[in-house]
């Protein structure tokens, strides 16, 4: 920790205090090191059957479990930090997502799903009082078929939902909250939070 500016220093206590829900489950992993001069990155997992009984830690590790669990959704969070700036950014600090989950198979084509996603974005962070600039990202559709010794396996629909922001206040767990959020949502995991549109189609099984 020595030698860390002290905004990322802030930064990072912010993130250690946030609650995200519990059915994510959030790790530490290694930072990207050529974004950015500082960097902290987390993972997400969202399984079935779920499994709350991780302890009070937000950043608890993830476990293996006696069965082998599915995994619903997975994601990504990184926070990075320029003490001078940087000018696509708007300012010191970026946040950048990465969200995937599977699709029911027939419905991988639903023209709406890559806009809905964005809007269930903006609204997610507004619920969470997310102060932000300079967002943007793509919502994509991902069809996997096999074939050879491998055709065998059904064929799967995945969204992907990539994402950055900049924040523009000192909250910063509540990027950190309304990240894991999202997570759950394309899990499928109600309740959703008043206000926020769910994504169409996802699958719960």
């Amino acid at each position: 920790m020595e030698g860390l500016p002290e905004t990322f220093l802030h930064a990072l206590g912010e993130l250690r205090r946030a609650s995200p829900r519990a059915e994510a489950h959030v790790a530490e992993v290694p930072a990207p090191s050529k974004l950015a001069p500082y960097a902290v990155a987390l993972r997400a997992e969202v399984q079935t059957p779920s499994v709350s009984s991780l302890g009070s830690h937000p950043a608890s590790r993830l476990r293996p479990q006696p069965a082998d669990p599915e995994i619903l959704a997975t994601g990504r969070f990184i926070l990075l930090h320029d003490p001078a700036g940087q000018q696509a950014w708007g300012g010191a600090f970026r946040v950048v997502i990465y969200i995937r989950a599977e699709l029911d198979a027939e419905m991988g084509n639903d023209p709406l799903l890559g806009s809905v996603a964005w809007t269930w974005l903006c609204d997610s962070l507004a619920q969470h009082g997310v102060e932000y600039s300079h967002a943007g990202g793509t919502a994509t559709r991902i069809l996997s078929e096999s074939f050879g010794s491998m055709e065998n396996r059904q064929p799967s629909n995945d969204v992907e939902l990539r994402a950055s922001w900049s924040p523009t206040g000192p909250r910063f767990g509540s990027h950190l909250q309304a990240w894991a959020d999202m997570v759950c949502s394309f899990a499928g995991l109600p309740p959703l939070p008043d206000g926020v549109i769910a994504l169409p189609h996802i699958r719960r099984s």
